[in-house]
């Protein structure tokens, strides 16, 4: 739980980066990342060093003897003339020596490079991260959170984020399970990783394993899951259940820092364009046969080259948009019976183009396309005011009937700002997902109703909601023109009497 006081701390040091020069958002949680780490590297090795003197069980050092100094625990004392120059010149390229250590974190600090120029700055970040609660599992992933949410209220790089509460819907939706392998094609911040790890601490915890936490500032009470359920999956959810490919290497370490942080020691993340033709057909060796679950988000950047993309997604469909491309790799992606629940521009739902078509029809026919949840077109802004809609859909089998739901609020006001409002269609659009019955959600005026596959068909594949919605028509009474003279006569009427009444008191 993350407090109001830590919620100060890091808006401090927030500024603080601002006011020292450092004004891009992922610029400033990036070299927050960076610091994590060194001071993370440090405390694995204390613990180890602890566990050494208990049991004798030998461990690989991070630090030599030489290279004490480097540590997070030694060099945070030191004056800020002394310290810029050590972490600069020493302790950052200590990181790339770090990169053998394997995992997908440390692979990702072979470049990192130290972007605070002011000694005072650096000291002032370093005695901030000393005071962060990295050692409690649950605070340090909601910390890492909050400094994500800069991301967005920044107004910088919002892009890179999808709100959170829509992240949770389409995990919702999927509910993942602990033996799944889970992956996202272009997976940013790893938003969708994070939340499906959440979900399954919350779904596979007991009720002995339920804890509770009163913020004294606030009076709140939070609950934190232990996942206590989840024992038997520990060493499949440490490496093999997370997956997540992308071309920004910022993007990738800080994924792999916040699935670290939320529990996930050792995720599989790839710097990888997973459009181009030089991405592999061969996923890790748990993913061998295919992703059971893939949650993404997927960049609208326009159109790509034909030589740029890889031959396999050309085959089923020719197209040089990138909203279409990356439908047709999540299809390659997943596995027979995997799912995805992937946000698209509405342009896909109702594009007349052949390579839309030819998407859509791809969907219907040669697999189950289960649901079209469209969203308002505030939900992204005030980055972007693109309609958009979540497809749902499973891997082979047939579509018999498709599941709409018109989710007009998501809790926010859907202008720039995005204030707290009461209207949320959220929670209705979960239920209704989960009672849903093809045979019984025929009424087209409510929000959630079924559209067999036939008529869509019939509609050129056509998945917008506006085609089948029926819209409810408020027949307005309007007076007659004979009524309105009465009423005219009736109005003159009285004001002669009013007027009358007062001719004889002023007499």
């Amino acid at each position: 739980m993350i407090t109001g006081d830590l919620k100060r701390k890091v808006d401090a040091l927030w500024t603080e980066f601002w006011q020292g020069g450092i004004t891009n958002p992922l610029t400033v949680i990036e070299q927050v990342t960076f610091l994590m780490f060194a001071r993370l590297l440090d405390i694995n090795e204390t613990r180890d060093e602890n566990r050494l003197k208990r049991t004798g069980k030998s461990f690989q050092r991070r630090f030599s003897d030489e290279e004490q100094s480097l540590r997070w625990s030694q060099f945070r004392h030191l004056g800020a003339d002394a310290m810029l120059p050590l972490v600069r010149d020493k302790v950052f390229p200590h990181f790339r020596k770090s990169s053998t250590s394997g995992s997908a974190f440390a692979e990702f600090m072979k470049d990192a490079q130290l972007m605070i120029q002011k000694p005072s700055l650096l000291v002032k970040a370093v005695n901030m991260i000393d005071q962060l609660p990295l050692t409690e599992g649950d605070a340090k992933g909601d910390l890492y959170e909050y400094l994500l949410s800069k991301l967005t209220t920044a107004g910088i790089n919002g892009q890179f984020r999808t709100p959170r509460h829509i992240i949770r819907l389409m995990v919702d939706m999927l509910e993942p399970k602990p033996t799944d392998v889970i992956g996202d094609p272009s997976c940013g911040t790893g938003g969708f990783l994070v939340q499906a790890m959440q979900y399954l601490l919350e779904t596979y915890t007991s009720a002995e394993g339920v804890l509770e936490e009163t913020d004294p500032e606030t009076g709140r009470t939070e609950r934190t899951y232990t996942g206590d359920l989840l024992e038997m999956h520990r060493e499949h959810i440490r490496s093999g259940m997370f997956h997540g490919f992308d071309f920004d290497a910022t993007m990738l370490r800080i994924a792999a820092m916040n699935l670290m942080l939320h529990g996930v020691d050792d995720p599989d993340i790839h710097y990888q364009d997973t459009l181009s033709a030089g991405f592999t057909d061969k996923f890790p060796t748990t993913a061998a046969e295919g992703f059971n679950v893939i949650l993404a988000n997927p960049p609208f950047k326009g159109s790509l080259d034909f030589e740029d993309v890889h031959a396999s997604l050309l085959r089923q469909v020719k197209t040089k948009k990138t909203e279409l491309l990356f439908l047709v790799l999540i299809l390659r992606m997943l596995k027979n019976g995997g799912r995805s629940a992937t946000i698209v521009p509405d342009g896909v739902l109702f594009g007349s183009s052949t390579a839309h078509v030819t998407l859509r029809k791809l969907l219907l026919d040669h697999n189950q396309l289960e649901a079209v949840i469209s969203l308002p077109s505030g939900v992204f802004k005030p980055y972007a005011g693109v309609s958009t809609g979540i497809l749902v859909f499973t891997k082979g089998g047939r579509t018999d009937d498709v599941f709409f739901y018109d989710v007009q609020a998501d809790g926010y006001s859907l202008d720039d700002k995005r204030d707290l409002i009461d209207a949320n269609d959220l929670p209705g659009c979960l239920a209704a997902w989960r009672n849903r019955d093809a045979g019984s959600d025929t009424d087209r005026t409510k929000k959630a109703f079924f559209v067999s596959a036939q008529e869509i068909r019939g509609s050129n594949y056509d998945l917008s909601l506006g085609k089948y919605k029926e819209r409810v028509l408020v027949t307005q009474t309007y007076d007659t023109p004979a009524a309105i003279l009465d009423q005219m006569k009736k109005l003159n009427d009285d004001i002669a009497s009013d007027l009358a009444e007062l001719e004889e008191l002023l007499v």
